[in-house]
């Protein structure tokens, strides 16, 4: 349960921290090697969003973790513990140690290297975690996350230190201070102020792009390796590999053994490289088959027949190098095709060209720049199981905020409308063998939310809306009761979808297939303020898990809704679990506060508890309270069930 009032930030200096002094508590080795285990995660993010970007990814993580497990105190150690943590993770001395070590010599690996002084460990390469013919990183993030990394590097070490500190460790500007303080930091306000620069979108801080604990692997530069190998050990190892599989017993790695080598080439990922081995479905498939999805999809652009084109698409699917940009959804393996996948498209789109590929799992689309220069990119969907609806429109292309979509061949029409504008009516836009002309995206704005624009696609099965994500894959848009879910189209269906489309920004690049949203309640407020609705949106991904529910309140005349309540991978607000319980704290025109409450058809009562106590018959609940106060709520279904307030 969340108040619409926001607490304003304490100003610098006001923190309550206090100098480590001789009464701070002892930490032994057995006690912070607890604490890091425990939170091993946390502390290693938070060493590589402060470490220097200009190391790299692959020695950004490996020195993240190099200099977590360097943590460790050599002998019971003195651990400033500052007085606002009392509880949970802070309140660990622990914790609180390995935290500073961490935060210490991340700072210092950012420091230059000098003729001066001998350089510091944490300078130097680490000698231990070492990965040898791979280079790891952490899987690729949205354009808001792309974004706030890119602010993040232009900040100086102790700048993005106090900016990590705030937003991943929740820690107020004065503790801040005192962390920065103790780490060996001495413009510690001009560190404040520069990171004060940067937005405060602390929530993206916790995506997989600043994760160094979930990674993908690719290979280094293998030409170099092999040019650096010399050939007595090549030779050499051969002789052994050679005595060691003679010396198995029964069928060994031999190429008429169970198992081949690893260096053999398998047949069928040969032939998925070849651009004659393509499958290329006729142009009217759709029509008579028994299903409508990316499988049916004709091969469409002008350069479907260009097999140099396609023959680099393939081949860099299958070994994108150092220089190639790939980025998959959530969930998305981005390995080569087991055998020759399908040819969606081949063309040209704005300044790139582009190959649109689909092997029943995955849409893949390769892009090159025209001009001839490097920095091809690679990006891959999850689109297993893709009905009609949701396989309506892939993404050719963004350029200059604008985004080009190819719809599928039972797509007659295409037009573009403002989500927040439920009643300015659909603009036209032009289909060319199935390419929409560009139409503003929605996933690429930044700044404050003033329009969405979804896309409209008409078939002959009616109309239906999806949204741009930042992904391959536009999701499709729904409204209704879960289970019983429908298009959004319609007047109704769009004026419930316009106070909620900008909650859509908080589930961009998460892998999402549908979101839908459902108007569980509606409320009568006190001191006859009108009627506010209580809408839950939840968001489907394609691999089933990682699905977000929001549960949100909007009042009269207000122009968005306020997020009230919100969990992840929960059943609630779903066809297994249509239920859903939320509360806010509302301050009336008169001046007065309230904790109001709403449950789902079906719900038989409502209990405050804590610092609000009340409860009330039936699904709706409002109890006149005092601002800042907290509660929890507990509901009780018809049936006898009790369900909890989302959260």
């Amino acid at each position: 349960m969340q108040s619409q009032d926001v607490a304003p930030r304490p100003a610098p200096g006001s923190g309550s921290a206090a100098a480590s002094s001789s009464s701070d508590p002892l930490v032994d080795v057995e006690q912070a090697e607890a604490a890091l285990v425990e939170h091993y995660p946390r502390l290693v993010r938070l060493a590589y969003l402060v470490l220097p970007p200009g190391l790299g990814r692959n020695r950004r993580v490996v020195t993240a973790h190099a200099l977590t497990q360097r943590a460790l105190p050599r002998r019971r150690t003195p651990a400033p513990v500052i007085p606002a943590q009392s509880t949970g993770r802070e309140g660990d001395p622990g914790y609180t140690f390995v935290r500073l070590q961490v935060l210490r010599t991340a700072l210092e690996a950012g420091l230059p290297l000098t003729f001066r002084a001998w350089p510091k460990r944490s300078q130097l390469p680490p000698l231990l975690p070492q990965v040898w013919g791979l280079r790891l990183f952490p899987r690729s993030g949205g354009a808001d996350e792309l974004a706030l990394d890119q602010r993040l590097s232009a900040l100086s070490g102790p700048a993005r230190a106090a900016y990590v500190l705030r937003g991943l460790e929740k820690l107020p500007d004065g503790d801040v201070r005192e962390v920065l303080t103790t780490a060996g930091i001495d413009d510690v306000d001009d560190a404040l102020d520069e990171a004060d620069e940067v937005p405060a979108q602390y929530a993206l801080l916790d995506s997989p792009e600043f994760d160094p604990c979930s990674l993908q692997a690719r290979p280094t530069d293998l030409m170099r390796r092999r040019q650096h190998l010399k050939a007595a050990l090549a030779a050499a190892a051969a002789v052994a590999v050679c005595g060691a599989l003679l010396g198995l017993p029964g069928d060994g790695w031999a190429p008429d053994g169970a198992a081949a080598p690893s260096y053999a080439q398998n047949p069928s990922a040969q032939a998925a490289l070849d651009p004659a081995n393509l499958t290329k479905v006729p142009d009217t498939a759709w029509q008579s088959a028994s299903r409508t999805d990316f499988s049916v999809w004709p091969a469409r652009g002008e350069l479907t027949g260009d097999k140099a084109l396609l023959r680099r698409a393939l081949a860099v699917w299958a070994r994108p190098g150092e220089t190639v940009q790939v980025s998959a959804t959530p969930g998305t393996p981005s390995g080569g095709p087991a055998g020759p996948p399908q040819l969606l498209y081949a063309g040209d789109v704005d300044n790139a060209r582009v190959v649109i590929l689909y092997d029943g799992l995955r849409i893949a689309r390769y892009a090159e720049p025209k001009d001839g220069t490097k920095g091809a990119a690679l990006d891959f969907a999850r689109v297993d199981g893709a009905t009609g609806a949701e396989s309506n429109a892939v993404v050719l292309g963004r350029a200059d905020g604008n985004v080009r979509y190819l719809t599928a061949p039972w797509v007659k029409k295409a037009a573009e409308r403002d989500l927040l504008k439920p009643g300015a009516g659909a603009m036209d836009l032009t289909l060319t063998d199935g390419v929409t002309s560009p139409l503003a995206s929605a996933a690429l704005q930044t700044g404050a939310c003033t329009s969405w624009n979804v896309l409209q696609l008409t078939g002959a099965s009616g109309t239906r809306l999806s949204t741009d994500l930042a992904e391959l894959v536009p999701a499709r848009l729904t409204t209704g009761r879960p289970g019983s879910e429908r298009d959004a189209t319609g007047a109704a269906a769009l004026r419930a979808w316009a106070p909620f489309a900008c909650s859509l920004s908080a589930v961009r690049s998460q892998g999402v297939r549908s979101v839908n949203a459902w108007e569980y309640a509606t409320q009568s407020l006190p001191d006859a303020s009108g009627s506010a609705s209580w809408v839950c949106t939840r968001a489907e991904t394609w691999r089933g898990g990682g699905t977000r529910v929001l549960a949100q309140f909007h009042t009269p005349g207000g122009a968005y809704g306020a997020v009230a309540a919100k969990a992840e991978n929960v059943p609630a607000c779903g066809p297994r679990d249509p239920h859903v319980l939320a509360g806010v704290l509302w301050k009336s025109e008169a001046g007065s506060w309230y904790l109001l409450a709403a449950g789902g058809r079906g719900t038989a009562s409502i209990t405050a508890t804590g610092g609000v106590d009340g409860s009330a018959q039936g699904n709706l609940l409002a109890v006149k309270t005092k601002a800042g106060a907290q509660a929890g709520l507990q509901g009780e279904l018809e049936n006898g069930r009790s369900i909890n307030a989302l959260r």
